[in-house]
């Protein structure tokens, strides 16, 4: 008769890896960043917390691994996008400006991490910063600045005021209010027309050039 294998965290580690990122999400959507010590992760995941370190190294590695899983811009490659990019860059903009917001939005875990970014100095939080850094680098030089030229510091100053904006709308509504500017943020209407302010921003933007 086969020996019967039994399933458990050593054997099924990337399922029990899994787990362990989904318990840092569920704490910090529930208890905010203050909750992510290793005995809570641990028994939230069900495990025991030696396979933290085991299969992340430490706890703060585990907490990066999320963190990298969740932010919008460590993630976004123009490939992924699929826009046309024959004109400067504009509708990939749009699209990953429209994208950001719609994100962020939906995505609790991550509004907690950036409320954690805005209060916290960590090493593990500026890390993030930096990745965040390196992608919008990456898309400014390959295919905004090129298109404007001289003028690419003022379109990234741009970019910079609608990132940050969307950051801030988003938090505001999540945590505060629902009117903004008597704009009512948490309605469709209401964001359709913050969109559209985005949409028309980035035209404008091009035109000027």
């Amino acid at each position: 008769m086969p020996r019967k294998v039994v399933q458990g965290p050593i054997r099924d580690k990337e399922k029990t890896k899994q787990k362990l990122l989904n318990a840092v999400g569920k704490i910090l959507k529930t208890k905010g960043y203050s909750g992510l010590m290793v005995s809570k992760i641990a028994a939230v995941a069900g495990f025991d917390k030696k396979l933290i370190y085991e299969y992340f190294g430490s706890t703060d590695k585990l907490i990066d691994e999320y963190i990298k899983s969740q932010d919008y811009w460590s993630r976004v490659d123009e490939k992924e996008l699929n826009v046309d990019l024959s004109d400067g860059g504009k509708e990939m903009s749009k699209m990953a400006l429209l994208n950001q917001y719609e994100s962020l939005r939906k995505n609790k875990e991550l509004q907690k991490i950036i409320v954690w970014e805005l209060s916290e100095n960590r090493p593990i939080l500026k890390k993030l910063f930096e990745q965040r850094e390196e992608v919008g680098e990456s898309l400014f030089t390959n295919i905004t600045d090129p298109h404007f030229g001289e003028k690419s510091d003022e379109y990234r100053a741009i970019t910079a005021l609608l990132v940050a904006g969307i950051y801030h709308l988003n938090l505001y509504t999540a945590h505060n209010g629902t009117t903004f500017c008597g704009i009512d943020t948490k309605s469709e209407d209401g964001r359709k027309k913050i969109e559209k302010a985005i949409v028309d921003i980035i035209d404008f933007a091009y035109q000027k050039k």
